[in-house]
């Protein structure tokens, strides 16, 4: 295998077949309060996936450390061996509080693009960031203050600050920038976790999300970067130490975490491609729903070079896939 090989069209829906089988392990967990067996369920499914696309591939972006998490760790070695390097970010399942509760907006989400040319964030768990759609992305500045963002937005899409839609974590640290958001008159939505689904919402205006903002995971950024940089749109943002230490071990990393970070500084490739499936109903895709022995699911999968997006639904038999899989889906 040439390191040189260009990531090939094909393999748009070859990713789209592992973030199904994500979605599909899910599925039967979806509201039955357990997120660490949903979480393992969609894991198992993609990684026997994974090992079946023609790709030699890294995780950049997984579970975490090999000993901490023996499936999709950081630094392993996925696909057939076969195809082009590639650079991954995974999440076999956004949002596994949503899918446990049975929440909206958690998915099964994989990007890839070519080798060394996804940001690691090192040490760096969280940060503050702000993901908008064309032309808004251009005027916003994660050193401005959020009125003062909203309102160069408004401006730029020619409405009123009072149309705008602004999607932010509900977390306690988020509770000032809620305030001043609603002080300056948007409609702010609330989510429970799961912020790489609002983000890619945020580049299509019939999703109704016109930003996101606020502080969420890193990895989660690199994904929606990857996403907003085949869709259009993009995202900014700024690491955010939790503490002291963990800023300076960001910069015993050689990590500036006073630098901001904007979507080609995440990912840099030319060649990015990305494929999510809906796990519970969300604003981008509807999540899997069961029709008897069978599942609807639906997806997107993205790519930069063309800017060709694709909406997938898939129709699954679970006779069929469990003799072919080995598995169980309901």
């Amino acid at each position: 295998m040439s390191p040189n090989i260009t990531p090939d069209r094909n393999l748009a829906l070859e990713l789209v077949r592992v973030t199904e089988a994500g979605a599909l392990g899910a599925g039967k967990w979806v509201g039955r309060g357990d997120k660490n067996a949903a979480d393992g369920a969609a894991v198992d499914a993609m990684r026997a996936m994974l090992d079946t696309v023609s790709m030699s591939g890294v995780v950049v972006i997984g579970e975490g450390e090999k000993d901490e998490a023996p499936m999709l760790y950081n630094g392993e070695q996925v696909g057939n061996g076969n195809g082009p390097a590639v650079d991954i970010a995974v999440d076999p399942l956004e949002g596994t509080r949503l899918c446990a509760l049975a929440q909206p907006n958690s998915i099964a989400v994989l990007a890839v693009s070519e080798r060394g040319t996804m940001f690691s964030p090192g040490s760096a768990f969280y940060m503050n960031k702000i993901a908008a759609g064309p032309g808004a992305i251009d005027v916003v500045d994660i050193d401005a203050t959020p009125t003062e963002n909203v309102n160069a937005v408004a401006k730029v899409k020619g409405v009123k600050v009072t149309d705008l839609n602004v999607v932010v974590l509900e977390r306690p640290r988020h509770d000032d920038l809620i305030g001043e958001l609603r002080q300056a008159g948007v409609r702010v939505t609330l989510i429970r976790d799961g912020d790489v689904a609002p983000a890619i919402a945020a580049a299509h205006p019939e999703t109704g999300v016109d930003l996101l903002m606020g502080i969420g995971g890193t990895p989660e950024g690199v994904i929606s970067a990857a996403a907003l940089k085949c869709v259009g749109g993009g995202i900014v943002g700024k690491l955010w130490p939790a503490n002291d230490e963990e800023r300076q071990k960001l910069i015993a990393e050689g990590i500036d975490p006073d630098r901001a970070l904007f979507t080609h500084d995440l990912v840099s490739g030319d060649d990015v491609f990305i494929a999510a499936t809906g796990v519970t109903d969300g604003s981008l895709l509807r999540g899997v729903h069961y029709h008897g022995d069978t599942a609807v699911t639906d997806s997107i999968v993205m790519r930069s070079r063309s800017g060709t997006v694709r909406r997938i639904e898939g129709r699954h038999n679970f006779a069929k896939l469990t003799r072919f899989t080995g598995r169980e889906y309901r």
